[in-house]
């Protein structure tokens, strides 16, 4: 798995994205209800709208995340189901949102996210976890549309921070990402526990000796 580097968000000069993995970082997550993030459709170039998600979506999201992990070279990684994807981002109680690109009834861009908490700062986050644009649809503004709406969401609420990671080759991206203020945070790295050794862990009795 290649490296990731953790970026927050600021003003600068804007250039256009490619694509690249969001995978969960510092902050913590939050289930707290995120009802109030509702979007009005606003109108894109070439015919395109930037909007919230709708149940209806549900494949057309599931199949950008899937073109976003073949795109970093794990097209076997996604093992989410519709079922969960819509349990996650539509149930009462769901942790996660997302704004799509749609163009001529396609989803042709997403941004899938959820709220952090930072105990430093006191203040809730926003956690990108997914934004992609498909190949063909690039260099029309529509990820740089997606990341303006996190801002301004993030600006009227109050929100310390916008974050995400991106792998260390993804060059495209990591300059877009310069180009809008963002700055790594080289010194912190993801540690993560998957399935099986949240096993493990889970079932030590103790906590080991020295």
């Amino acid at each position: 798995m290649s490296a990731d580097r953790q970026v927050m968000i600021g003003p600068a000069h804007v250039i256009e994205p490619l694509s690249s993995r969001r995978r969960s970082g510092r902050s913590c997550s939050t289930l707290s209800d995120m009802s109030e993030t509702s979007l009005s459709p606003r109108s894109l170039a070439d015919d395109a709208t930037l909007r919230d998600a709708t149940p209806a979506d549900v494949l057309g999201i599931l199949d950008r995340i899937r073109d976003l992990a073949a795109y970093e070279k794990e097209p076997n990684a996604v093992r989410t189901t519709a079922e969960q994807l819509h349990a996650a981002l539509f149930e009462a109680d769901a942790p996660a949102r997302a704004q799509v690109i749609e163009k001529h009834g396609d989803v042709i861009g997403i941004a899938i996210w959820f709220r952090s908490f930072s105990t430093w700062t006191g203040l809730t986050g926003i956690w990108l976890e997914d934004l992609f644009v498909v190949p063909e649809e690039r260099g029309r503004g529509y990820g740089l549309a997606l990341l303006v709406h996190l801002a301004q969401l993030a600006q009227q609420r109050g929100y310390a921070r916008v974050e995400w990671t991106v792998l260390d080759w993804n060059e495209p991206s990591i300059q877009f990402y310069r180009s809008l203020g963002a700055v790594p945070m080289d010194e912190w790295t993801t540690q993560r526990l998957d399935a099986a050794a949240i096993s493990r862990v889970a079932a030590l009795s103790t906590i080991p000796s020295a």
